[in-house]
């Protein structure tokens, strides 16, 4: 039993994530945006589970956001604004605005809760496989992707011995996001399985950074084998 901080566990696989937590009888915290949002969520997983506001986007104010937490055990960070950029209609602004909640937001938020963590406590980054396979319009996705990387690296010496990690799914078939192409996606042809990862799969791949206490500073990427090809 232990405490369990999803940032961005109000939907998708920060919701998964969120779930099995408290049925294995974790006290869990769960972010999102909008308050109402986080306390509707939180009520229906149940348990020992509540809602608080959180926005990555404006670092100055998580401190505060993050003040009734007092212990955490697991630190996991989902949250992202994914949006289309290319350099040939590059949006300064909207680079900006991607760069702060997945960089800026992330480190701020471990530099909050660095002392509330736990004799073992484990921290997940969330990234993505664009850092690996560039697409049109990944321009920011890409060069964030690969920040978490950095940020991961740094954060695993800085707090050591607390533990961080980073993990890094593909396309997964069965998330809000895909679920409507997850037979026709063109990944799933150069994916050794035959089919795209699922939530529950990047769900445990999580529960695993957080549970082994040999892994730190380690990039873990889950893709059905679709970086071979």
């Amino acid at each position: 039993m232990g405490t369990t901080v999803v940032v961005g566990g109000s939907h998708g696989i920060g919701r998964l994530i969120a779930e099995r937590a408290a049925g294995r009888g974790d006290a869990v915290v769960v972010t999102s945006r909008d308050k109402g949002r986080a306390q509707g969520v939180a009520a229906e997983i149940g348990g020992d589970c509540t809602g608080i506001a959180l926005d990555l986007a404006a670092p100055a104010t998580i401190e505060g956001a993050l003040a009734e937490i007092t212990v955490v055990d697991s630190l996991v960070i989902t949250a992202i604004e994914q949006t289309v950029q290319s350099i040939g209609t590059f949006d300064v602004a909207d680079a900006i605005n991607s760069v702060t909640i997945k960089l800026v937001g992330y480190a701020e938020t471990v530099r909050v809760l660095t002392d509330r963590f736990g004799p073992k406590a484990a921290v997940v980054l969330f990234g993505g496989l664009a850092k690996e396979r560039p697409y049109p319009g990944s321009t920011m996705v890409t060069t964030i992707n690969a920040g978490v990387t950095g940020l991961m690296r740094t954060l695993a010496r800085e707090i050591a011995p607390v533990r961080v990690n980073a993990l890094h799914s593909g396309v997964v078939g069965d998330s809000p996001k895909w679920s409507h192409v997850k037979d026709s996606h063109p990944a799933v042809a150069r994916t050794p399985l035959g089919r795209l990862v699922t939530m529950e799969e990047v769900a445990d791949a999580t529960e695993f950074l957080l549970r082994n206490g040999g892994m730190t500073g380690h990039d873990l990427n889950i893709d059905g084998g679709w970086l071979l090809t």
